[in-house]
Formats: structure tokens, sequence, C-alpha cells
């Protein structure tokens, strides 16, 4: 076996004696008996974490990857199929407070960076697949790349946060920036289309790229020309601030303008926030401007149709009101969201504007401010961030994402307010960010949020939009003590949760195909047929889809595997552009564009979604779902469902989450 040149320098015996103590954890994993094997592992894991905590190590853990992967370190773990392997979860992996979980996705990913440079020859994973794997890997940890550990990294990891950027940057120079930067733009306008409410993100992404394209160190090649139109639209999204002259001095520009000039600006800022779901601090800047001008200008700058023009006429001293309160160059993303709830015309709904003005003059508790100003900071005012958030959720109610949170349910709920009941969503933020509580109630009994236990989120993560982070912790107690008081009743709590929690239109009919006692598979055929004669319309005679619903769907990975249950809405079921029947569905889980496994690809663009829309034929869609309502009053006919049509879907759950609850089997899996 070949040894590694550690060139010349101070850490150079160091290197080598890591090499050879690295061997020999190698071959003794190899040779080790299967008792024995997890105290041989842990000291490879130690040594791959000195390794990667020293220059060089991460090109001797390259070297000798074929060597790590025959020895068995992957064995028994999702990184022993490198096909399967998702690159989205790196960031996790690599984050996490494990450092053995940093170590191995560490030692997977330089095992296919031999692969994609031709060193390692692998049965499963081809150099092309590998490279393209890596720079997709590369895209998701872009940030490693240009930005130090946050506080709540080197709390969480020490000292495996810099052996993370330590890997992220030698995947770079192996791979090539000119590779990582095409598949980052093509990532963020996969984002963008589906109009996340949290853009922060994509934001910083941006703005690494631009900071990547101005470093005359790193050469691009031809790469990142798609990356002009990101840059523009928070940068320099009009004539007046092309070259990114700051914001005092952008409004010492406006402040020389005539009308004539002030149009031209709107409009600019206008098309370049509607075609990215963008919106560039100097929107802010001219839109408080132009609160001394015309609702003309206004609206020119919102982007509005005659719908939203004749809502923002209705209705002139409210919205002003609100981009006085609430938009500020750091709080920009409202104008969007204020836009898009003008076009909706909400404001319509008697409820609503009364409850946005009081929503303008609501005293917010000490303890909901220091939350927000924790996430956010304390400028502008914490006020402005909810009257951001609560703007942003009315205009884009499906572009709510629970983050890293077990609180679908929540998230799910915040969304269908926003969708079907605004006024109702506005005073769940009243009660909780003026009262520090909320009082729902379950079968005719009151629940307080502040008086139940403790919620399904045992420790809840910052990374939620305002009106989320101020209301979600609260709605996670409620649904939790919900789900107590159905405890001893036999069957699924969300029979009796779902339409208390959401609201009166979510069905009172209930479906579902897992026994709960068992974890076994019941009545696959029943189950189906009852919900296409509910939900399909060329079979529940074209009744479309009134109010959203909650459902549940047995989520998969993309090996088909099942991972678990989660909450989704059934927004509506109509034909796309193709002549298919596709479900559109809204997912709380951040990111809808995922590979469910056996050839499902939940669309988010293209397929006739709207804005925060996933959708699968209503086939594939129907083979993860597991819970559905329905009203009891308006059923299709059973019988009308084809026999064929049923088997394909159920051949598709024994094919993937069902695999193991088949009745027959005498096999039960955990709830």
């Amino acid at each position: 076996m070949s040894t590694i040149d550690t060139g010349d320098g101070s850490n150079d015996a160091k290197l080598a004696k890591l090499s050879s103590q690295l061997l020999d954890a190698v071959q003794s994993l190899a040779e080790a008996p299967s008792f024995t094997r997890a105290a041989k592992l842990q000291r490879l894991f130690d040594l791959g974490r000195r390794l990667l905590l020293n220059d060089g190590g991460c090109a001797v853990l390259e070297q000798y990857a074929p060597q790590l992967e025959q020895a068995g370190v992957f064995a028994g773990t999702d990184w022993a199929y490198p096909q399967i392997l998702i690159p989205a979860l790196s960031a996790s992996s690599l984050k996490s407070a494990n450092s053995d979980t940093v170590v191995i996705e560490a030692l997977s990913d330089l095992r296919l960076l031999a692969v994609a440079m031709g060193d390692y020859s692998h049965v499963s994973v081809s150099s092309e697949q590998a490279h393209h794997f890596l720079t997709q890997v590369l895209a998701v940890n872009l940030d490693m790349l240009f930005s130090p550990p946050t506080e709540a990294e080197r709390t969480q990891q020490g000292r495996m946060a810099m052996a993370s950027r330590a890997l992220v940057r030698y995947l770079a120079e192996r791979v090539g920036y000119e590779h990582i930067i095409d598949r980052l733009i093509d990532e963020i306008w996969r984002i963008l289309q589906q109009r996340p409410i949290q853009v922060d993100g994509v934001k910083r992404m941006v703005t690494q790229i631009a900071v990547c394209r101005a470093d005359p160190a790193i050469n691009l090649g031809a790469s990142g020309h798609g990356a002009d139109r990101l840059i523009s639209a928070l940068f320099a999204p009009s004539s007046a601030c092309r070259e990114d002259p700051g914001l005092a001095v952008y409004q010492e520009r406006l402040e020389a303008m005539d009308s004539a000039a002030l149009q031209s600006e709107a409009t600019g800022f206008a098309r370049s926030m509607h075609d990215t779901g963008l919106v560039s601090p100097y929107h802010a800047t001219l839109l408080r401007f132009l609160l001394d001008q015309s609702d003309y200008l206004i609206a020119e700058a919102l982007g509005l149709s005659s719908t939203g023009r004749e809502c923002l006429l209705c209705y002139d001293q409210l919205v002003r009101a609100m981009i006085e309160f609430g938009i500020y160059p750091e709080t920009g993303q409202g104008i969007y969201g204020l836009a898009l709830m003008l076009e909706r015309g909400i404001l319509y709904q008697p409820p609503v504007a009364p409850a946005l003005w009081r929503r303008i003059a609501l005293p917010v508790s000490d303890y909901c401010r220091q939350r927000l100003s924790l996430v956010f900071g304390d400028s502008p005012s914490p006020e402005a961030r909810l009257m951001e958030g609560v703007l942003c959720m009315l205009g884009l109610p499906l572009g709510v994402g629970q983050g890293n949170n077990p609180t679908c349910q929540s998230a799910r709920a915040l969304s269908m307010w926003a969708y079907n009941d605004p006024d109702y969503l506005l005073q769940m933020v009243v009660w909780a960010a003026r009262d520090d509580e909320i009082v729902m109630h379950f079968e005719g009994q009151a629940i307080s949020s502040r008086e139940s236990q403790s919620g399904v989120a045992t420790e809840m993560s910052l990374d939620l939009d305002p009106v989320s982070l101020v209301v979600v912790p609260h709605l996670d107690r409620i649904y939790a003590e919900m789900g107590r008081r159905c405890a001893d009743r036999e069957g699924d709590p969300h029979r009796w949760i779902n339409p208390e929690f959401h609201g009166w239109w979510a069905g009172r009919g209930f479906r579902i195909n897992v026994d709960v006692a068992t974890g076994l598979l019941q009545d696959l055929e029943g189950f189906l047929s009852h919900f296409y004669a509910c939900y399909h319309p060329f079979y529940n005679g074209n009744q479309p889809v009134i109010h959203p619903q909650p459902a549940g769907i047995a989520v998969t990975d993309s090996a088909a595997r099942f991972i678990g249950w989660h909450a989704i809405t059934i927004v509506r079921v109509a034909l796309d552009p193709e002549e298919q029947m596709r479900v559109y569905f809204f997912n709380p889980n951040n990111d809808s564009g995922q590979n469910w496994g056996d050839g499902i690809l939940v669309s988010t663009s293209g397929k006739g979604e709207r804005f925060g829309e996933a959708s699968l034929t209503f086939e594939e869609f129907a083979s993860r779902l597991y819970i559905f309502h329905y009203d009891p009053l308006e059923r299709g006919v059973l019988a009308n469902v084809p026999a064929e049509q049923l088997q394909a879907v159920i051949d598709r759950i024994h094919r993937s989450w069902g695999d193991n609850r088949l009745p027959a089997s005498g096999l039960q899996a955990q709830e």
C-alpha cells in the first residue's frame, strides 16, 4: 500500500503518524469479529476526527477512501448505499452535535470525491454521478465556505464546526467553484418558485454568489451568468441604485426625482419583486418615500393589478399605516406580502381591516418582544418584525414553513387560517403576542396554552418566520393537550383533533388505512375507493375541494422506505396542463420538492402549481396517503372506481411504506 505524500512543514510528522494509525485502525476493523466492531469503529472515528481538524487530513482520508469502505466503516447505515443518498441531508449531518455523524458524513463525501476524481472505481456510483452529487452537497453547504460558525454551531459542535468547514473547502477546491455556482443558482430558483415566506437563507446565498464573483482569486470560468437577475434583485433592481450606492445615497437621489423618474423606479422594483419573490432594501426606502406621494405611485411600487389597485384605494389609510409601521429596509420582504395580500382582496372581508388596525396598535408583551429580538434583533422594533410576518403570511399563506421542528400540525393550521380564515389568524396573533396565551376549545372544554403541558416539540428551534415564532409554541402545546384528552379513545386521535384544532370546515368524516393498535395496513381497497369517491372529480360528480382539508401522509425517502407520519393540506384537485388529474397540496416541510422513491417526485412548478403548492398525480398521492377527512353528506359512488386503478395504488403502497405492514406478515411496525 502506498504512503501519502504529506509535503513539507511542521504538520508533516503529525499527519504521517495519524496516517499510520488510520491504516492500523482500518485493518483492525476489517478483521474484527462482529462483537468487537463497535469499539474498533469508534477508534477509527476518533482518528478521522483528528485528521479532519488538521491541515492535509482530508487528503489522507480521500486517499484511503477505498480501504475505509471495504473495511466496513459504513456498514449498517444509509451511507453504505451512496446511490440513494440525498445531498440536501448533508447539511444537517455536517452541523450535527454528534461528532461521529460529522465524521461519517465527511468520510462518505471524501469517498465520493475519490470516485469523482477517477481514483476509486465504485460498483454503485459512476464518476459522473459522484461529481454531480458533490456539486449539490457544496451548493447546500456553501455558507460554510464564506461564513464562520454561528454561535449555535459553536455551542453545539465545538471544534467540529471547523472540521465541517475544512471538509467543504477541500471539496470545493477539488471539485471546482464553477460547478458549485451553477448548481447553487439552479437551487435558489427552485426554492424561489415555491415562494416561501422565509428567504433570509436565499438572500445570504445570493450575497455569497456576489462576493464570489467579485473575488479575483476565485475563477468561475463561464459559470454564474444566471446569477445576474438574483443579484440585481437584491442590490440593483432599478436604474437609480444600479451600482449599489447605499441607502443614504439612494434616499438623496429619490428626493431629487420628478414624478416620471419615481414612476420608473417604482415599476423597476415591482417587476423585480414579482419576478423573483425577493425584495431589495432599496425597495423599502422607495416605498416609505412614496408615502408622501400619490396612491398611483404606491400601486406602481407594489406592482398591483386592477384588483389590488381597487383594494388599495378602498383601504388607502390602512395600507399607508401598515407601510409606515412595519416596512423598513430590514423588513422589506413585507412589501411582497402586502402586494399579494391586496391582490387576494381579503381586506374586503369585514373583520380583516379592523383586525389589521388593531395589529398596528397592539401592545406586545415583554416576553414576545424578547423572543423576536433574540432572532431578528432590535432594529427595527419587534413590533415591526411581527407586522412584516403578518403581511407575509396573509400574502403567502402557502409559504409557511415549520423550520427544524416537529410542528407540522401547527404550521399547517397557520397556513390554513391565513388561506381560509385570515381574521382568525389575526386573532391568534393578538392572543399570543399580547397575552402570552391562546385559549382554544375542544368539544366544549377550554384549553389554555399557558396551563397545558409540553407540546410535541421538546425544544423549539428558532428558524421560523415572526408569526410562527410567536404563535407556534402555544399551538403546539394545545395540539398535544388535545391528543392527551383522546388518549383513551379507540382509533387515531386525529379523527377528533383535526376539526377542533383547524376549524369547522375540516370534514367530520374520517378514514385511516392503518390499524393504530398494530401499525398494520387495514382495508386498503375500501380506504382508496372512499378517497377517490370523495376527492377525484371523475368519481365525485365533479365536486371541487371547497375548503382546504387536513390529511396525513406516510413520508418515504428516495428508496421508498418509511420515514414517518406527516401533516399536509389538500388544497385542490384538478387536471394539469398534460390532462393528468393531480392533487395540489400544501406541505409545511419548508421545501416541498422531494423524492419519495418508487418514481414519485413531488413537483413544485411546471405542473399547474400555484405559489406554495406541491403536486402529485392522483395515483401517486393516494399511494402515500394514510389519513383524510371528508364531509359525510357529500360522498361519491365507491363502486364507480375501477379495480385496476385501485390495485395500481395498492401495489405502490406495498412496494414502499406498507412493505412490512401487511397483515399476513404478522409484522408490527411501530407508530
